[in-house]
């Protein structure tokens, strides 16, 4: 067997697979966990606590890892939404390095001469897509509050796999058969081919197992370790701005945007939902649409007793999705730019009115969005056009707790597969500006608000939330991939666990019910043909789909101090404790 091979199969073993053998054994005696997508990435978060770091230090070296063994998903040319919380002050803390769009963007920018949208392939793969990376800033300002070991200590993993190689693990192997065709098959100027680096001279590419190694990202982890400012005002961000120019369909971002990004730190959203509060980021990210499915719910007609295993209440689950995603895509926004009703989306009195529709016997005849300004404390008031943002998948997600009870739930992307498919220092560039709507006004002409603006950040759909008990303590980390899912993906688990009383494994394994819009898409593999004609039934225009790829990580903390996770078989989610 190849040494590599057998080092990524004892990685996979050692950090603990999904069995619930293991998770059972784990729950007795783990203080500290670490629940990543890929093996690497979670032996990396505890050797960092091992060492006695702390969460946000084990964030980056996952992070550090993820950006190479995971490259399809996120990377530290990406940007990402930490929560943060802190144990010994019982306080929530958001990190906001979500990209921003050039200072030359304009609204038509994804426009044709005609002014129609382009496609959204031509969009993706080109250098008009890519934002000024931030979750490298973003790590750096959490890190400069709540890091323990030094920076430059917690990249030493990621450079090490990059020198001596990792093996293609199965999803990445997928990845490449599936999406490779869309990796550019003329080799760009300089050191290192996406398409070189990932297929073989016969145009395949390279099977699981195989061993890649990166010399470029090995450049890159030691100018970052080193200084993190060198990666926004040196060498990096100058050829970021000039792969970024490159035709086809250059873009438009600068060295100087690149150098005037800044992250932000936030404070987070609460929603109380029963005895809990359930918290994540403000806009550009779309938690609150987390946080209306959570609090239409609670002024429902509730759940019954049955849990999952009854209909109804998947249909209860389904309608509150769809109000809540008909409001986040109506008003969220980058709420630097754009007025967002914020008090009002999540002011009980407006929450209660959306409930007020739902049915008990029939689907939502009226699936549009509501007013929520008359809520908002405010006399600001804006019309906003009918969004036209597309829909698309990708993204990591990961929850860590430490050994002094710090949490850390983030969730970092690229957008979508493999970015744009440019790549420079080993990384693949983001393609993040693609997550605004192509068209700036509606079909009235009304202002979309999603639309790019110049610096203005993309509307986000990752929503990584921590919930605290009625004490304020830490209860539960959780969140997950999948674009626009994201939002329902976590809710799904949110209701599982606090409404349905099931284990964190059990919601996560849980069917995928994903309601945005009047068609309700149902992981078809996880749920039983009952409950798919159950929901026809009562009036839902159901969709079995195969393609609810979620990647859900949970670490729950159990009324005795200990830790319970669970990890999403539907990826390559491994489970870590100490």
């Amino acid at each position: 067997m190849n040494r590599n091979v057998f080092v990524y199969l004892f990685v996979l073993l050692s950090v603990s697979a999904c069995s619930s053998d293991k998770v059972a054994v784990e729950e007795k005696k783990s203080q500290a966990m670490v629940v990543t997508a890929n093996p690497l990435a979670t032996a990396a978060g505890l050797e960092i606590l091992r060492a006695g770091g702390s969460a946000v230090d084990a964030a980056i070296a996952i992070e550090a890892v993820l950006s190479l063994v995971e490259p399809q998903s996120s990377g530290l040319a990406g940007g990402g939404f930490m929560v943060h919380f802190d144990a010994s002050e019982n306080e929530i803390s958001v990190y906001d390095g979500r990209e921003t769009a050039p200072a030359a963007a304009t609204a038509d920018m994804f426009l044709l001469d005609d002014n129609t949208p382009m496609a959204y392939l031509n969009a993706k793969n080109s250098g008009l897509s890519t934002g000024a990376p931030g979750v490298l800033a973003m790590l750096s300002l959490a890190h400069k509050d709540q890091g323990i070991l030094e920076w430059k200590n917690l990249f030493k993993r990621a450079e090490q796999l990059a020198t001596d190689g990792f093996n293609i693990s199965p999803r990445l192997y997928g990845m490449l058969d599936n999406y490779g065709k869309y990796i550019p098959k003329t080799p760009e100027e300089g050191p290192i081919d996406a398409y070189e680096y990932f297929f073989d001279e016969n145009g395949q590419p390279y099977p699981v197992g195989h061993v890649l190694k990166n010399p470029e990202y090995v450049k890159t982890l030691k100018i970052v370790a080193e200084d993190v400012s060198a990666f926004y005002k040196g060498p990096i961000a100058a050829a970021i701005a000039e792969m970024v120019q490159r035709e086809p369909r250059a873009g438009r971002l600068t060295a100087a945007d690149i150098a005037s990004y800044q992250a932000v730190k936030h404070k987070a959203l609460c929603q109380p939902y029963k005895k809990v509060q359930v918290c994540g980021p403000p806009p550009p990210s779309s938690w609150l649409a987390v946080g209306m499915i959570l609090g239409i719910i609670e002024n429902s007609y509730g759940f019954s007793d049955l849990g999952a295993a009854d209909p109804k209440n998947w249909a209860l689950f389904a309608q509150a999705q769809q109000l809540a995603y008909a409001d986040r895509d109506q008003y969220v926004a980058d709420n630097r730019q754009i007025d967002v009703p914020l008090k009002g989306l999540l002011n009980p009195d407006y929450l209660a009115k959306r409930a007020a529709t739902l049915t008990t016997d029939k689907a939502l005849l009226n699936i549009t969005a509501g007013d929520p300004w008359q809520y908002n404390g405010t006399t600001t008031t804006q019309i906003s056009g009918i969004d036209a943002t597309q829909d698309v998948h990708g993204t990591t997600h990961f929850v860590i707790v430490d050994a002094q009870g710090d949490v850390v739930s983030m969730t970092a992307t690229v957008e979508s597969i493999f970015g744009t498919t440019r790549m420079v220092g080993g990384m693949f560039l983001n393609n993040q500006l693609t997550d605004f709507s192509f068209q700036h006004t509606d079909k009235q002409g009304l202002p979309i608000a999603n639309a790019v603006a110049p610096n203005k950040k993309p509307r986000s759909s990752m929503s990584p939330s921590i919930v605290l008990d009625d004490k304020g303590q830490f209860l539960m980390a959780t969140g997950s991939p999948g674009g626009n899912n994201i939002i329902a993906y976590t809710a799904k688990t949110l209701v599982g666990v606090f409404d349905w009383g099931l284990s964190p494994q059990e919601a996560v394994d849980l069917p995928n019910m994903v309601a945005r819009g009047d068609v309700v898409r149902m992981e078809k593999d996880a749920s039983s043909d009952s409950l798919i004609k159950a929901l026809q039934d009562f009036g839902l225009n159901v969709d079995a789909s195969r393609g609810e790829n979620s990647g859900l990580s949970v670490i729950l903390r159990k009324p005795d101090g200990t830790l319970e996770g669970a990890a999403d078989k539907r990826r390559e989610g491994v489970i870590g404790s100490l």
